[in-house]
């Protein structure tokens, strides 16, 4: 994977399987755009989790039915389950809509731990079998950008003044929703309420980037078991997720410029990647697991000139929201990006959700018992004109 960090577009919206959809158009005064909202039903899907993990990651192919290319403006998804841990959606290009089609399997969806919603999207990069590295995931990761994100707390995803998330006419969604059996395991039926406008709205499209860091937490002093190292770590993720996610992991390391073999350990981690310049960052979102307690993000850390963009000292997994900054800060070719998160492994040992798993070695994975450390930036290209 390169080490310039995966630009990812915004678009929103965010939704379950068996989805009915509705559109009303509406009308703000005179002067404002004609508002359209898209309201989406979800039928209850059953979260099943693979054996030995208790977490399923659950994706199913949608269509909006947007017949005319638009900027969505806000987007209210609503989760009506505390087993849902999170909720992604990807956009799906026409060029992908077959590739899609077969694997939601009728519109039973298909199970989808990781990075990709598509992992069938790129059949070969070497014109021949799958391609080993990194390479091939960054390039499924692009083939199909996130749309937005949803964590407990958010609320709802209102653009920055003056911006919108592009939703090309004739797109398909894929949602990914994460479900946390640790908090239960009976039917989920979410919903979503997306407000687009038209594509002629002047607009500056609002991107998402991420700056990531690879969680190396050993067991706390005194706690000992058989996870309790980073080799048998993988390993479990490997079984729970597949092995592509245990590759995950050592790619992180791989990018954050580590060694995988014997990567540095501790309560915090910290990355730092190229920004690529020439945007203005509005918005920051941080997102850890259930012992995450602290992020920072910086712009060029380590210089006279470093900014920082975020800096959460009492991180609480059931708040997350989007931080908007009070100035935009724009970027410039050269910059660099730094996130540092700060864990408590202690808490795998009080919390109630994980306080009857067994000890384990905590690093980048998909359980609710493992841990992320994720900033993710909403951007405008140029400079912002609102």
């Amino acid at each position: 994977m390169s080490p310039r960090f995966v630009r990812l577009t915004l678009v929103g919206i965010l939704v379950a399987t068996g989805l009915s959809v509705g559109a009303v158009a509406t009308g703000a005064g005179a002067s404002a755009p004609r508002q359209t909202t898209i309201a989406l039903q979800g039928a209850a899907y059953t979260p099943k989790a693979p054996k030995g993990a208790t977490d399923d990651y659950h994706c199913t192919l949608v269509n909006p039915h947007v017949s005319k290319s638009s900027f969505i403006v806000s987007a209210q998804f609503v989760p009506n389950s505390i087993e849902v841990h999170h909720a992604i959606l990807f956009l799906i290009p026409p060029s992908l809509a077959a590739t899609a089609r077969a694997d939601d399997r009728n519109g039973k969806g298909w199970t989808c731990f990781g990075e990709s919603a598509l992992p069938h999207s790129v059949p070969s990069l070497t014109g021949g079998g799958a391609h080993p590295s990194g390479a091939r995931l960054q390039h499924e990761i692009s083939n199909t950008p996130w749309l937005t994100a949803w964590a407990p707390g958010h609320g709802a995803e209102v653009m920055p003044t003056g911006t919108g998330a592009q939703l090309p006419a004739g797109s398909l969604v894929v949602m990914q929703i994460h479900y946390n059996l640790l908090r239960g395991d009976k039917p989920v039926r979410s919903k979503l309420v997306l407000h687009t406008v038209p594509a002629s709205t002047p607009l500056q499209p609002l991107t998402l980037s991420f700056v990531v860091a690879p969680p190396d937490v050993p067991c706390p002093t005194g706690v000992t078991g058989p996870l309790c190292s980073r080799t048998a770590q993988l390993a479990s993720v490997k079984q729970r997720f597949g092995a592509s996610q245990a590759m995950f992991d050592n790619i992180l390391e791989l990018l954050c410029g580590r060694n995988p073999i014997s990567p540095p350990e501790g309560t915090s981690t910290s990355c730092t990647l190229p920004t690529g310049g020439n945007d203005t960052i509005l918005q920051v979102t941080a997102h850890m697991h259930l012992t995450g307690r602290a992020m920072q993000v910086v712009l060029n850390p380590g210089t006279p000139a470093a900014q920082t963009l975020l800096n959460v000292t009492n991180y609480n997994f059931d708040y997350q929201k989007t931080y908007t900054l009070p100035h935009p800060v724009v970027t410039h070719p050269g910059d660099t990006v730094g996130i540092t998160c700060t864990y408590d492994p202690t808490l795998a040992q009080e919390l109630p959700q994980l306080r009857k798993l067994p000890p384990h070695y905590t690093v980048w994975a998909d359980g609710s018992s493992d841990e992320m450390c994720l900033a993710i930036l909403g951007t405008v290209h140029g400079t912002y004109k609102a």
